[in-house]
């Protein structure tokens, strides 16, 4: 398929990598990687797709004679810097100048580009960037290396050990030299090395040190390309109207109001919805906007969260399914010298993503073009091919930049994405083949009628001896599956306990006799979706506040209780160590202004194979409103690949889940999602932000997940730093006082 031209229309129009030989011939590690995927790279726009073909033995380094390295991105960059970091792993590998390296996003090819720890599949997603590419892109990088000395050595007739590379140069202590473009041509004869002894860590060059982000320029600039940007000739612009009752569909509706809107294509009627299709948004809107629509609720859910949170009680008051039995909790509390309980409440969360879903697809007699934020390739490409009736190969998907997901955009059903492909199959048969669609999601399209964080009631009991010791620890947990009737089922739903729903209670890492966790997972209406940070958004809240109800009630300090808990946990504890000594903790707090009230709160959470610790300090004021002061975090995520980049995902994941311990609530009434809008569904404003120190723990250890691990333990932390000002326990998120 012939690549169009592509546009950028968010600040330069100018021309976004067309099809060609830019770089010229050259090495090339690996495969063709369409014209138009997203490229980045500190100082001038990515190398064009290069002639050469496809090289063994991997698919992940290119080499041009321009002396440019590209960096084949198997994930998605939404933000979280996945492509500084993968590109720094192979530029430390190959010693290249990190001036010289670029990115592109992968095609949609899981033969290749799988994600390592998701078996056959392809995507981004649970924070396993950084952590499943570790081994594969240092082997990648030290494989094409090997090939560049062996060139070299070749063209000068020295031997391959006497071969220095460093900043892109290759080097012979006789005084040759040479680029890495001026032997790409030869490298890309060498035979591929059977094995490679990547660096001791001692050697690194990029890793561990500051490189600057290579999307940071043009994000700056404005030439990055989101799907939002594109345009592509002859495009159409579509919306749908969602009927706003989960389980509604159309009934009837009447378009003749469209007549004298300027701009509006056609109407299609989908299973989803009506789509209007015009010659832009605005129009295609307003085009909407005219539709007069009867819907047939005859099968809509009429509830509302209130009736969930009233099933959920009664369910918790029975036994659910066995998530772990370690030891008999129920006898260890029943023969405790005192026992408390705590229920724990748990709002449904949108993701509020700053670009709203959205795609680009095309569908031809050659097959299906798709381009968006493509967290989810193998999921897309294979639902895409199902309905449009062609094999997954016949779907090409372009991966652009993303602004932002926090899960959203790996939809397990692949909803927007189906949508759109549903719209283009229709036009097709209607003889309208060729035309490129972008399918928009307008915030409130997204937030009334798209995939949520499910609500949750956690019930907790736990008994102390007569020395403030815990002996039993029982967690009852209940909410929607986010697994069940999913791809991922089998792998992931065991004896009927989705791994995902008690993650973080059924791994509680504390050293407590006996503990007892079980699950129930009701079907509901409302469609839920892993959302930052997963099972941890509620289970690390339940576990660590009522934890420190523990500590309170035994009159111990809850730091040293933790600490007690996690002496076969070194991650825990250096995390928490390191934490709680650059907060000062012990220490008294400044005091506030008269009449305000100040507390430190504290907590500690391993997700993702990441160990994440923060105090937190807080001021309540008279009135009860309250502000977040201040956050030390420190982390322990194994060698920081990129230390600035870490610190900027525990900024960030703070500030998120700060977001919904002040905020977040989707709430249901009559079927129907209220919220619409950041007007009423707030995520952090710029003045709630507190001060953010973040500390990483120095570690040789394989690198982990970073992108989500924050956003779990700011709520608890925040929690039990109010109960320290002000001796309330929260227990229901949103956290309000007044």
């Amino acid at each position: 398929m012939n690549a169009p031209a592509v546009v950028n229309l968010s600040r330069s129009r100018r021309a976004f990598l067309k099809a060609g030989g830019a770089a010229g011939a050259g090495l090339l590690l690996g495969v063709h990687v369409p014209a138009l995927a997203q490229a980045g790279g500190p100082g001038r726009a990515g190398a064009a797709a290069q002639s050469a073909p496809p090289f063994s033995p991997n698919a992940f380094v290119r080499i041009g004679r321009d002396n440019t390295v590209t960096v084949v991105s198997k994930h998605l960059e939404m933000g979280q810097g996945a492509y500084t970091g993968l590109a720094t792993i192979v530029a430390d590998e190959l010693d290249a100048a990190w001036d010289q390296v670029r990115v592109v996003g992968a095609p949609a090819d899981a033969t290749r580009y799988n994600n390592l720890f998701w078996g056959a599949a392809q995507g981004t997603g649970g924070s396993t960037a950084i952590a499943n590419s570790w081994d594969q892109l240092r082997n990648a990088g030290a494989a094409a290396r090997a090939m560049l000395v062996a060139a070299a050595a070749k063209r000068w007739n020295v031997p391959a050990g006497e071969i220095r590379v460093s900043a892109g140069v290759v080097s012979h202590r006789t005084g040759r030299r040479a680029t890495f473009g001026e032997l790409a041509e030869a490298a890309a004869a060498m035979p591929a090395p059977g094995s490679v002894t990547p660096k001791d860590p001692k050697d690194f060059v990029h890793i561990g040190g500051h490189v600057p982000r290579t999307d940071s320029r043009a994000k700056s600039t404005g030439t990055a390309l989101f799907t939002q940007d594109l345009h592509l000739p002859g495009m159409l612009t579509a919306v749908v109207l969602h009927p706003p009752r989960f389980g509604a569909r159309v009934r009837s509706f009447d378009a003749s109001g469209l007549r004298g809107v300027p701009g509006v294509r056609t109407v299609l009627e989908l299973p989803t919805g009506i789509a209007v299709l015009a010659n832009g948004f605005w129009a295609a809107k307003k085009g909407r906007d005219a539709l007069k629509v009867e819907w047939n609720d005859s099968r809509a859910w009429r509830g509302s969260t209130d009736d969930v949170m009233a099933e959920y009680r009664e369910l918790a008051a029975k036994p659910g399914k066995v998530a772990r039995a370690d030891g008999d909790a129920a006898k260890a509390i029943a023969g405790a010298s005192r026992t408390l309980e705590a229920t724990f409440e748990f709002p449904y969360l949108a993701h509020a993503a700053m670009e709203p879903m959205n795609c680009v697809m095309r569908l031809s007699d050659a097959g299906c073009e798709v381009w968006n934020g493509e967290q989810f390739q193998t999921g897309d490409q294979a639902a895409v091919a199902k309905l449009t009736g062609l094999r997954p190969e016949q779907v090409t998907i372009n991966m652009l930049y993303a602004g932002g997901s926090f899960g959203r955009r790996a939809n397990p059903h692949s909803d927007y994405v189906v949508e759109c492909a549903e719209i283009v199959a229709r036009l097709a048969k209607t003889g309208t083949r060729n035309v490129p669609v972008k399918l928009v999601w307008t915030r409130e399209d997204d937030m009334r009628g798209g995939y949520y964080r499910p609500m949750y009631l956690h019930a907790l009991k736990a008994g102390l001896d007569a020395g403030g010791e815990i002996v039993g620890w029982q967690h009852r947990i209940v909410g929607q599956s986010i697994i069940e009737g999913t791809a991922f089922e089998k792998a992931i739903v065991k004896d009927g306990v989705d791994g995902t729903s008690v993650e973080g209670a059924s791994n509680l890492p504390y050293a407590i006799p006996a503990i007892a966790v079980d699950l129930h997972s009701p079907i509901g209406w409302v469609p839920v979706q892993w959302w930052r940070s997963v099972g941890s958004t509620h289970t690390a809240f339940s576990t660590e506040t009522f934890l420190d109800e523990l500590a309170a009630a035994a009159g111990r300090d809850p730091l040293a209780v933790r600490r007690a808990l996690l002496a076969k946990h070194p991650r825990h504890l250096a995390a928490l160590d390191l934490a709680a000594r650059s907060a000062g903790w012990g220490t008294p707090l400044p005091a506030g202004k008269a009449g305000a009230r100040r507390g430190r709160g504290l907590a500690v959470h391993e997700s993702f194979g990441t160990v994440v610790a923060q105090v937190v300090e807080v001021t309540v004021r008279p009135d009860s409103s309250y502000s977040v002061d201040r956050v030390t975090c420190a982390v322990e995520c194994g060698i920081a690949v990129n230390p600035d980049v870490v610190r900027a995902q525990m900024e960030g994941g703070i500030g998120y889940g700060l977001s919904a311990a002040l905020h977040g609530a989707i709430t249901v009434a009559d079927g129907a999602v209220v919220q619409s809008n950041f007007h009423d569904y707030p995520v952090l404003r710029i003045d709630e932000m507190p001060a953010v120190d973040v500390h990483i723990v120095p570690s040789r250890g394989r690198p982990t997940g970073v992108g989500e691990p924050a956003t779990p333990v700011i709520a608890p932390a925040l929690a039990n730093a109010l109960f320290a000002a002000t001796g309330r326990r929260l227990r229901t998120l949103p956290l309000r006082l007044g």
